[in-house]
């Protein structure tokens, strides 16, 4: 989980794919954290993605850093804790701006059955489940 978190942290920009119907979506974000083990990410609840997420919480990020890509598949489960909007928002100390743990917008969210696959251009793809 660890080489997970550190691949997309280092990263900074990774894209998060949703479906809306039968629409794909896909957009760039930059929040992730670990937390109890778990591999979160945030955003708020006005937004489009979220509801997209309520409906089917099936999801895929990819990043790419260096000639090496990684894309994390799995059902993004919402964690209404407190201390887990907290522990995300402490992370990223600039989102305070727009969110705070108690502002009933902030959402954090986990992967579920998630599969995460290391891939690059001259190496053959290397999966992790958690």
């Amino acid at each position: 989980m660890n080489e997970i978190y550190e691949f997309l942290k280092n990263a900074q920009t990774y894209y998060l794919a949703t479906v809306e119907g039968d629409q794909p979506r896909v957009r760039p974000f930059g929040t992730v954290d670990l937390f109890e083990g778990k591999l979160y990410i945030q955003t708020g609840k006005a937004k489009p993605v979220s509801k997209q997420l309520h409906v089917n919480p099936k999801a895929e990020i990819c990043a790419f850093m260096d000639g090496k890509w990684l894309r994390v598949a799995g059902e993004l489960e919402a964690d209404e804790r407190v201390e887990a909007k907290k522990h995300m928002l402490d992370a990223y100390p600039m989102l305070r701006r727009m969110y705070d743990e108690n502002d009933g917008n902030t959402e954090v969210l986990y992967f579920k059955h998630g599969v995460a696959t290391f891939s690059s251009f001259t190496e053959a793809p290397r999966t992790v489940e958690f």
